[in-house]
């Protein structure tokens, strides 16, 4: 047999990583192990992958590979949209491309078209992954406009107000002109 002088990923990878995903390997459930877990910070369904998300997800792949080899129960759960500003402004813009404006749609109407966006380039953003090799739980994945997700979100957030953690101010950091919404930078202490 012949070896190569030079690697070719395609004679392979792609057979092998299939493999690994038809036999379950990076599936987790709940067991006595001690359990290790990654939430990956959700990229934005705006497009594609970067270098920073390439550089951040071979890190915690790193680092989830070896607490399976340390014997941890390692679950990597993946996810996508953790900025929905930033998708907004995309799908905004989608819209306006095909003649309709925001104002005129209802939330449930407007959450329609963000989330064909989200099939669409989270999609892309999720193959991507796979083909970095990230070994990922991906019966898992999670967008961050889902319905118990965004619930949970709003719960937190009230349940921060109440206990005054969290509140209303006037400290602009970013406009958002498109938008029409700001970032305010909290207080260190509250009024």
């Amino acid at each position: 047999m012949q070896l190569s002088d030079k690697y070719n990923p395609n004679e392979f990878e792609s057979a092998l990583y299939d493999s690994w995903l038809e036999n379950s390997l990076f599936r987790s459930t709940p067991n006595d192990k001690e359990p290790f877990t990654i939430v990956i910070p959700p990229p934005n369904v705006t497009g594609v992958l970067h270098m920073g998300h390439m550089l951040n997800n071979t890190l915690q792949d790193v680092l989830i590979r070896r607490a399976r080899m340390m014997g941890y129960n390692a679950c990597w759960v993946p996810g996508t949209d953790h900025a929905s500003i930033a998708t907004e402004a995309k799908v905004v813009a989608m819209l306006k491309e095909k003649g309709i404006d925001k104002k005129d749609l209802s939330r449930e109407e407007f959450l329609k078209h963000a989330f064909e966006w989200k099939d669409k380039y989270g999609g892309i953003i999720l193959k991507q992954l796979q083909k970095l090799g990230c070994s990922c739980d991906w019966d898992r994945t999670r967008f961050t406009m889902e319905d118990d997700l965004y619930s949970s979100v709003i719960k937190v957030f009230v349940d921060l107000y109440e206990k005054g953690l969290i509140y209303k101010g006037v400290r602009m950091v970013n406009w958002d002109p498109v938008g029409k919404t700001a970032l305010i930078r909290r207080r260190s202490n509250p009024p």
